[in-house]
C-alpha cells in the first residue's frame, strides 16, 4: 500500500501545480477555442481536462497551444 500512496500523491500533487498555473489564464487550444481556463478535471478515461470560458465541454489539456504567460 505504501507505493500506491505515493503514486496518488504524485497524481495529486501534479494535479494541484496544473490547477495553479492554468485556472485563469488565456488559452488557444488547437481547434481555434480560446478563452479562460475555468476548471482542471482528472478524467480515469481520458485523463487531465480542461474547461475553457465560453466553450460548453471539456478537452484534453494536450490540446492548448497557446497559454498565458
Amino acid at each position: 500500500m505504501p507505493r500506491a500512496k505515493a503514486y496518488a500523491a504524485t497524481i495529486l500533487r501534479e494535479y494541484h501545480k496544473a490547477e495553479t498555473e492554468l485556472i485563469g489564464k488565456a488559452v488557444v487550444l488547437t481547434d481555434g477555442k480560446a478563452g479562460t481556463v475555468e476548471g482542471i478535471y482528472l478524467d480515469e478515461a481520458h485523463g487531465l481536462r480542461l474547461t475553457v470560458a465560453g466553450h460548453p465541454g471539456k478537452w484534453p489539456i494536450s490540446t492548448i497551444k497557446l497559454a498565458q504567460k
